[in-house]
């Protein structure tokens, strides 16, 4: 025969009518806890986090469309050079861009008469380069949108002369 102890007020070594309602219970409880857990393992990636764009920042360098390493500064201002040289309106002359804090230089010029091609304007170019990589001498084609954005096509080395 089993004893059980009451002590302030609870039976001590006998299952109340709880324990007896509850213990069934406890697996489903246990499958309910262990779902909720899991939900703390599942990882969420986070657009931008751990993607890596090439594109280049600040200071940090990256290919440009021309074929070259130019660093953020250094493409924004050859590519106003660019639209320059390309313009349609233009002369023809060299147009000339430097970024004094990095040293770089370089000139864009018309290499050819504007063309259509897939529902744009498109211009060939040439463009000579002094950067800290040395210098470097680039052909190519640009085409400009509706809002007069131009977009480098196509860029590969060219030998200088």
């Amino acid at each position: 025969m089993r004893k059980h102890i009451r002590l302030c007020g609870l039976n001590i070594g006998r299952p109340s009518r709880l324990d007896r309602f509850f213990r069934p219970l406890a697996p489903i409880g246990a499958l309910v806890l262990a779902g909720a857990l899991a939900g703390c393992a599942i990882a969420i990636p986070l657009p931008g986090a751990a993607d890596s764009d090439d594109e280049p920042t600040g200071s940090i360098g990256g290919r440009s469309p021309l074929g070259v390493v130019l660093d953020a500064e250094d493409w924004r201002r050859a590519s106003a050079a660019l639209a320059v040289a390309l313009d349609p309106q233009g002369n023809g002359a060299p147009v000339q861009w430097s970024n004094p804090q990095s040293g770089s230089k370089g000139a864009f010029v018309q290499a050819g008469k504007p063309y259509p091609a897939d529902a744009v304007v498109c211009r060939p170019f040439q463009a000579d380069l002094a950067l800290k990589s040395g210098e470097h001498a680039v052909a190519g084609a640009a085409c400009v949108d509706k809002s007069g954005d131009w977009t480098v096509r196509d860029a590969k080395p060219r030998k200088k002369g």
